[in-house]
């Protein structure tokens, strides 16, 4: 399965646990709507707390938060992520005054995947109707199994340095397939 995700806003190096779940917020919503589309609709059932509560393929709960991860463990797959970040600085100033790529990197990483745990969502935190579940794109950053990214200048009036815009195309591979997951993994 590919699909886009679209994200504009700063992107700090080191960010904190709030500025990765403003993130996170950002992208629930296009996460939302995909899995309003085929095949995820197919999954639907698999959401409802219902279905098989001791093998459940998607939900997570984290801090008595419900998340919903696409690529997980349970459902075999990883994802091949391509990243075209513009930015308004130089082309190929990869080290600068706004944060190193890496690091900058690392806090989208950790905005992609769930929560591992209470101290990674923000203290007072609050979970929307609309937000329950909860859709984020991995279990785990360790599931991405390659990435590629690409920088260019946003050519536009911005008030930060740490203004970005993402573009990320997401691949999803199946790691075994199998028939109850096979439309997520081709």
């Amino acid at each position: 399965m590919e699909f886009h995700l679209y994200y504009r806003g700063k992107l700090k190096g080191n960010g904190s646990v709030q500025d990765k779940h403003d993130i996170r917020r950002y992208l629930h919503c296009q996460l939302k709507v995909l899995w309003k589309q085929k095949p995820l609709t197919d999954y639907k059932k698999m959401l409802d707390r219902s279905y098989l509560p001791d093998d459940q393929p998607f939900l997570r709960n984290v801090a008595g938060h419900t998340f919903v991860p696409l690529v997980n463990e349970k459902v075999n797959l990883i994802t091949d992520i391509s990243i075209t970040m513009l930015r308004p600085e130089e082309p190929g100033a990869i080290v600068t005054k706004s944060g190193d790529i890496d690091n900058r990197l690392k806090t989208l990483f950790d905005a992609l995947r769930i929560p591992k745990n209470k101290s990674e969502l923000p203290n007072k935190i609050s979970f929307s109707k609309d937000e329950t579940p909860f859709f984020c794109l991995l279990e785990d950053d360790n599931l991405i199994a390659n990435l590629s990214i690409k920088t260019d200048r946003l050519l536009e009036l911005v008030e930060s340095k740490l203004e970005v815009v993402l573009l990320i195309h997401v691949s999803t591979k199946t790691t075994r397939p199998t028939m109850d997951y096979f439309a997520l993994g081709i």
